[in-house]
């Protein structure tokens, strides 16, 4: 944990942001590509250990969720949609969270992606894992919710139970962090700490008074905010909440929800938060040095919500990037100033006065006295099954499974993300092609150096 660059591991498939809601629809899976061509174009994989994970099974994802609720899941689609009538009211499918095509699939992968972090950190491989894939905190174990079908967090925090005692969940999306709430609501080994607005506004929990229950009471704290919270406002109530959860609760494992409707400027949103804001909450959450675990969650003005996850993968891997983004698949979209960081809105008022953030803080910390200090819980051992159940995309795994007479499995195939043309660190460039971000050929690699760099390609294991 004392390493000045944290081992870091970040899930990506690229299948993800093929997944579409419908038309007019506020929830894009699209914006995960986008974050994903920033994190490559400004050179940020380079820090990460990039894993493709594998799409969580049906055993995997019923592990908290109902059986019949999965599998209606896996089997309705727009063509049968009228045969499941019935099950689409009992499961609240249907408006906020419409049938579109290949919806179990984009459960397996947000699941998987979040299970295989968390075993990650479980193995003790990583200090620090992303999966902006995931963070669909709304998900009840058996209906859908706020454009949430399956509650990735939730079975993340169930695999890091498997070896850590305590478990601290934050939310700093603009809504309440209610389906992650719910599953630990009575467990003392989960605390779950929401920051997000409340009042007449969805999901309308999460007031000041929910603490939990039975023994899970006092575990579960919520911060309510008013509409325009700004980024002084904000870091004052996170590092003072959060700075008493550490000390009392002192978790072993820590799951960060980033959603980044929290954002000035989001299509739903109504705090007014910036890039920098939303970061604080990430770098200041790094500097516990315990297990983290890093997830998305919403956010619908696409072109924040890349710029938010990429600058808080930054901060993840200790790298400053440059305010000036770099050119990408999806320059256009971040017209006209083309810049990373984005201003708080100057006509949203900051309705959260000081003596109501008071007031909150004093709340807040009165509920936190009556939690005990570390406290020592019951670990409770699991069905070995589901030791077997979590899959990650390692080389040992695939390798193990792998059929010896293919040679370029899909393995190789994934795993090969740099051309063959393409040079390592200590070849670095004189110049760069700043149409296309790839570096021109240096005049100091000759042809003898580029076949050995090409023969030690095959031993090199990259992982993206």
């Amino acid at each position: 944990m004392s390493h000045s660059r944290p081992r870091v591991s970040y899930y990506y498939d690229g299948d993800f942001g093929n997944y579409y809601y419908g038309q007019g629809h506020p929830m894009k899976p699209h914006r995960v590509r986008m974050t994903h061509s920033l994190i490559v174009n400004y050179g940020l994989y380079r820090k990460l250990n990039v894993m493709r994970p594998a799409r969580a099974s049906f055993e995997e994802i019923t592990r908290y969720h109902s059986d019949d609720y999965i599998r209606f899941l896996k089997d309705v689609t727009s063509e049968n949609i009228t045969s499941f009538t019935d099950q689409m009211a009992r499961f609240s499918v249907g408006e906020d969270c419409p049938v579109f095509e290949g919806m179990y699939e984009f459960c397996q992968l947000s699941c998987g992606g979040s299970l295989a972090a968390a075993a990650k950190l479980n193995r003790k491989e990583a200090e620090i894992a992303i999966n902006w894939m995931g963070g669909l905190h709304h998900a009840k174990k058996s209906e859908a919710s706020g454009f949430c079908y399956s509650n990735d967090i939730v079975l993340a925090i169930l695999e890091l139970l498997k070896k850590h005692t305590r478990v601290l969940y934050i939310d700093i999306d603009v809504h309440h962090g209610d389906g992650v709430e719910e599953a630990f609501y009575s467990s003392d080994r989960v605390m779950t700490v929401s920051f997000h607005k409340h009042g007449e506004y969805f999901p309308g929990t999460g007031d000041l008074k929910d603490v939990g229950a039975g023994k899970g009471k006092y575990y579960a704290l919520n911060v309510p905010l008013r509409d325009g919270v700004d980024d002084a406002t904000y870091e004052r109530l996170f590092k003072t909440v959060m700075k008493e959860v550490m000390a009392r609760f002192q978790p072993e494992a820590v799951v960060l929800q980033c959603g980044a409707d929290s954002l000035a400027g989001d299509r739903l949103g109504v705090f007014n938060l910036t890039t920098y804001g939303h970061g604080k909450c990430v770098e200041y959450m790094k500097s516990f040095n315990v297990p983290l675990l890093l997830v998305g969650g919403g956010g619908y003005t696409i072109r924040n919500v890349s710029r938010c996850w990429v600058y808080e993968t930054a901060i993840a891997v200790n790298e400053e990037v440059a305010d000036d983004l770099p050119v990408n698949d999806y320059f256009e979209y971040f017209i006209p100033d083309y810049k990373l960081h984005i201003k708080p809105l100057a006509s949203l008022t900051n309705q959260n006065t000081p003596e109501f953030v008071d007031q909150t803080i004093v709340s807040l910390l009165e509920n936190l006295k009556n939690l005990e200090i570390a406290p020592s819980v019951q670990m409770h051992p699991l069905a070995t099954t589901s030791d077997e159940i979590v899959k990650t995309f390692d080389e040992r795994l695939i390798r193990d499974h792998a059929d010896d007479d293919v040679r370029n499995s899909q393995f190789d195939q994934d795993v090969r993300v740099e051309d063959g043309a393409e040079f390592y660190d200590e070849f670095e460039p004189e110049s760069k092609n700043t149409h296309s971000n790839k570096r021109h050929a240096s005049s100091r690699l000759n042809e003898e150096d580029a076949k050995k760099t090409k023969l030690g390609e095959e031993n090199h294991q990259a992982t993206i």
